[in-house]
């Protein structure tokens, strides 16, 4: 597929993976729309800051893309709670339904890949001590919490339209546990502590998650967008599962000081990673980003951001 010209909508291109994947798009020359109800304003391309569950603005729609990267959502990093239940249907559940209810009315639109997740498979598979379990996309479901309801309402809807004819294609990539710049996940909420000369709170030390860098994740989309064979769910991981003591030794190695507290974890803790075997047959690429080459990215980054002062 030749990019250049092309017209790509993202949804949630403010966001960590948004960004990495909006500057990919912009370098491969595609005629950018992004839209998000974060600050955008320097991102390349157009950028329309609005609140996608209040519907598609009018201008997307004039501008009739032929790609549609949908990253919009909302979640919440630590245990889901009742403000959050709202939270999840507007920016998850309601937000979705109306782009695809726009989606119908786009005779432009060829592809449209969803950013779903992991959460969606059944936890029994991967909540339990022993070996890691490499999940596929044939595995049995059972979303884990309100963000994997979600997603899947968003994989149904989109599975659906394919159904009942819908000229657009339809891709489901369901991501793994990602961390980037910016980002509010655990190794970049570790880093900036590391940085403040803070200590860290270890919970599960021994839990193993297939951690994912966001410019993979984002490679990894536009990957999808430009085959042909990709449609319904594709695992979008690393393929290969750290234990949480691991990301510590890494932290460990870039802050030698660095003063760890181990919290007592439950007895049943998480053991998973992608299999990337379809990702790899549909691409021929998996993503190639090690661990400790991303921690030492994002510790750059916050170095950078808060002006190369490391605090005391």
């Amino acid at each position: 597929m030749g990019w250049r010209g092309h017209k790509v909508l993202v949804t949630g291109g403010a966001g960590v993976i948004g960004r990495e994947l909006v500057a990919r798009f912009a370098a491969i020359g595609a005629d950018l729309l992004t839209i998000d109800r974060a600050d955008g304003q320097d991102l390349p391309g157009t950028f329309i800051r609005h609140d996608l569950s209040k519907g598609l603005p009018e201008q997307a729609m004039v501008f009739g893309p032929r790609t549609i990267m949908h990253l919009a959502a909302t979640f919440e990093r630590t245990d889901e709670d009742v403000e959050f239940w709202e939270d999840n249907f507007t920016h998850n559940v309601l937000l979705s339904h109306k782009l695809l209810a726009a989606a119908r009315r786009m005779p432009s639109l060829e592809t449209l890949v969803f950013a779903s997740s992991y959460l969606i498979y059944d936890p029994a598979l991967y909540l339990k001590q022993g070996e890691t379990r490499a999940l596929k996309e044939g595995d049995p479901i059972n979303p884990r919490n309100l963000v994997g309801v979600a997603k899947l309402q968003t994989e149904r809807d989109i599975d659906f339209f394919q159904g009942a004819g819908a000229k657009y294609r339809g891709v489901n990539a369901r991501i793994y546990r990602v961390y980037g710049h910016g980002s509010r996940d655990v190794i970049s909420r570790w880093v900036r502590a590391a940085l403040a000369g803070l200590g860290v709170e270890v919970f599960g030390g021994s839990n193993r998650f297939d951690y994912v860098f966001a410019g993979d994740v984002a490679e990894g989309l536009v990957r999808l967008a430009e085959q042909s064979q990709a449609r319904g769910v594709v695992n979008l991981g690393s393929g290969v599962d750290h234990s949480i003591a691991g990301v510590v030794e890494v932290l460990r190695a870039e802050f030698p000081g660095l003063a760890i507290r181990q919290v007592d974890q439950a007895p049943t803790g998480e053991a998973s990673r992608a299999d990337m075997t379809l990702f790899r047959q549909l691409t021929g690429w998996v993503p190639g980003t090690k661990l400790h080459e991303g921690i030492r990215r994002i510790v750059e980054h916050e170095r950078n951001r808060q002006g190369g002062v490391v605090r005391a």
